[in-house]
């Protein structure tokens, strides 16, 4: 059972950090060598694990992710650069690195949301792991090749003022806009083997925090008139919001009805 379990963690860890697994069976390999035999090498596991993990976060995978074409984007706001993660958890997990152009396109449109309204954050959430083309960042059907981002929506307090760096939900998924009785509706019918989650039970628990039309207009209009200019090939969205904020292109996307919904965020995607 022991067993068992160590190769579950080692299969969770990469499932949700790509080098969370690696660096367990490490830290349990030193944890045998160092800790004596009798003693308790169990313990000893989770406090190496938390000393390589953070060491390899900081350190180890940036210059190495650079050598294979991808770098992380920041954490936390910066003067001059008002761009953030949604939540720590994206940095902590190692799923803030991008394509080099996605950093250029996410950098131009902080710049020209700054100058619209001062003030604005941008926000975002998954973007893709370090390394290795082709290993999709779960629960995404995609976001495997440094050309995805996931951007949150910019929201308000119920008076309509603007709350900078917040999100609706704890990780800016799962909390949608809700499309009314007259908007269009795709996907209305139910389907089988479809990861387009509704998530009812959780909406009412989020607070009663509505989404700012006027940054998210703003910031969805820049992309579209400026973003193939940085190689932006789509941006997965509802029909019900595309039709709200009364925005038309060809880059604006519906993903289907077998993949998640895309009315808590926005799914950007640059050229290969």
């Amino acid at each position: 059972m022991r067993r068992l379990a160590f190769l579950l963690a080692v299969l969770a860890l990469t499932v949700l950090t790509q080098i969370g697994g690696a660096v367990l069976i490490l830290a349990w390999l030193l944890g045998r060598a160092l800790v004596p035999k009798g003693g308790r090498h169990g313990l000893a596991v989770p406090a190496i694990f938390a000393v390589l993990y953070a060491a390899a976060t900081l350190a180890v995978v940036p210059p190495l992710a650079a050598l294979a074409g991808r770098v992380p984007l920041p954490c936390r706001a910066e003067p001059g650069r008002p761009v953030a993660a949604g939540s720590p958890l994206y940095c902590l997990l190692n799923r803030n690195y991008v394509d080099p152009r996605v950093v250029l396109l996410l950098d131009a449109l902080v710049a020209a949301m700054d100058q619209a309204n001062p003030g604005t954050v941008t926000l975002y959430l998954d973007a893709n792991f370090p390394f290795l083309d082709g290993m999709p960042l779960a629960p995404h059907l995609s976001h495997d090749d440094g050309r995805k981002l996931d951007l949150a929506f910019f929201y308000a307090d119920p008076d309509g003022a603007y709350r900078p760096g917040l999100l609706r939900s704890p990780i800016g998924y799962w909390a949608f806009e809700q499309p009314g009785p007259d908007d269009p509706q795709p996907c209305a019918e139910p389907r089988w083997l479809t990861l387009r989650w509704d998530m009812s039970v959780l909406q009412g628990l989020y607070p009663d925090r509505p989404l700012e039309p006027e940054r998210t207009r703003v910031a969805l209009a820049w992309l579209l008139a400026e973003g193939p200019r940085f190689g932006l090939e789509k941006i997965l969205l509802e029909p019900h919001l595309v039709r709200r904020l009364g925005l038309s292109s060809p880059l604006l996307r519906f993903q289907g009805c077998r993949a998640a919904r895309h009315d808590d965020h926005l799914h950007l995607q640059i050229a290969g």
